[in-house]
């Protein structure tokens, strides 16, 4: 009698704790929209940038912009180099990731750590989660052209 109590208990329990909606959980990372496609891509991280258009040349305009932004909000925390610092260096960041990943980490760092493996993995590497910085649009796309001049410097 007792087993069958335990039973009925965990039975009970089980119900009680799950989805009152009657649909199964997802996963984290598991969304969907409505056409049924996964609503995170890893290629362009977390975030409302969808499709940064980037042009053929490095706009010397927004590469200014973007070194003032960098001395900033970002050089206490960043090398130019390959070198970490606190956080990871800069050298070459534009060939291994996309612009729209680069910029939703910079406008979305919370989400983006909390979801992201590749920012996860940065994380165990540097120990320190980048404060959010509260960068406008613009900025991050500034920021992304001084990275992407950076990298094109010999």
């Amino acid at each position: 009698m007792k087993k069958m109590l335990a039973i009925i208990m965990m039975i009970v329990a089980g119900y009680a704790c799950g989805n009152q909606n009657g649909t199964p959980a997802k996963a984290p990372g598991s969304e969907s929209t409505a056409t049924g496609n996964p609503d995170y891509d890893p290629h362009r991280g977390e975030g409302k940038f969808k499709k940064v258009d980037i042009g053929a040349t490095i706009d010397t305009k927004m590469v200014d912009a973007g070194s003032k932004i960098y001395t900033v909000k970002c050089s206490a925390c960043h090398k130019l180099t390959n070198e970490k610092l606190v956080g990871p260096g800069w050298k070459g960041v534009t060939t291994k990731l996309t612009a729209e990943w680069i910029m939703n980490f910079v406008t979305n760092t919370d989400a983006m750590l909390n979801k992201d493996p590749e920012a996860q993995a940065q994380l165990e590497i540097c120990l320190v989660r980048m404060p959010n910085q509260n960068v406008s649009d613009e900025d991050a796309r500034n920021i992304y052209e001084f990275m992407r001049n950076n990298d094109a410097a010999k």
